[in-house]
């Protein structure tokens, strides 16, 4: 159906984005006029975990209030679909910024890696499971941009000592050990982080490949990771060192959420160190 049309309390305006189980749209509030985001859910393309992780999404959502994570406003169902009424951000993705401005300064990567509200999750025992620039969302004007994690359509908790199994995500941020079909724990959250903060200093994915198992095999050959030769020299050590730990190729040696929260590069607060 395109738009204009009308879901419940909401006048449905453009689409805003689509993925194998879902679309989301931009949406009015009739009353209020509030600007809205719809992610319309199609339940009949929901297998038994992609249902559990719609739970998930809805339960975790309802539950927190963090400036960082998207707001849920509202649920409800109509047509066979479950929509999720979302705060609107005008500020589009952080995968369009970098798109549109190319790598960023190492200040602003600080900035950003500060700003993803992961202590949320990991006090919830979530792990997102794709973390990736098209899932963070911007809200306020450029010259104060707030991010905030959205889109935890294959989220799920995983409580300390246990594993995941599900193979899910988007391969260019997708942790080794998923690729590899083993089991997985919340570290592969800090991979993606890793990714999204390589990607961030150089205006590209750390690893690249034209299928998965090429992908896996670029992982696993790198010896130091690529960053671009026009910035490189001047990086901060501590930016490369988080950088690295984040995308250790072994769980065990990558950084935990507590690692990350407390290392050096982020402890920064101005340009310079």
């Amino acid at each position: 159906m395109d738009p204009p049309f009308t879901i419940g309390e909401y006048t449905v305006r453009s689409k805003v984005g689509q993925g194998p189980q879902s679309t989301v749209w931009k949406a009015e509030q009739k009353c209020s006029g509030e600007v809205v985001a719809l992610k319309q859910v199609y339940l009949s393309k929901l297998n038994r975990n992609l249902k559990t992780s719609l739970d998930c999404e809805i339960n975790f959502l309802s539950s927190v209030s963090h400036p960082n994570i998207i707001r849920l406003l509202h649920v409800f169902q109509a047509e066979g679909c479950i929509f999720l009424v979302l705060e609107f951000c005008s500020g589009g993705d952080l995968e369009s910024y970098i798109r549109h401005h190319g790598r960023v300064q190492e200040w602003v990567a600080r900035r950003f890696m500060q700003q993803l509200g992961l202590e949320v999750l990991h006090s919830h025992h979530i792990i997102h499971r794709d973390l990736k620039p098209g899932n963070i969302l911007l809200s306020g004007p450029e010259s104060d941009v707030l991010l905030k994690i959205a889109d935890f359509g294959l989220s799920r908790t995983v409580h300390p000592g246990e594993h995941a199994e599900t193979v899910c995500g988007t391969p260019l941020y997708m942790a080794p050990e998923v690729l590899r079909f083993k089991k997985y724990d919340e570290k592969v959250d800090m991979w993606s982080l890793g990714a999204i903060l390589f990607e961030l200093l150089n205006g590209y994915p750390p690893f690249c490949g034209r299928t998965n198992v090429q992908l896996l095999q670029n992982i696993e050959s790198c010896k130091m990771l690529p960053f671009s030769q026009l910035i490189s020299p001047g990086l901060h050590p501590d930016c490369v060192d988080l950088c690295t730990k984040l995308l250790s190729t072994n769980p065990v040696h990558r950084l935990s959420f507590d690692e990350f929260c407390r290392h050096r590069f982020l402890r920064g607060k101005g340009q310079g160190w």
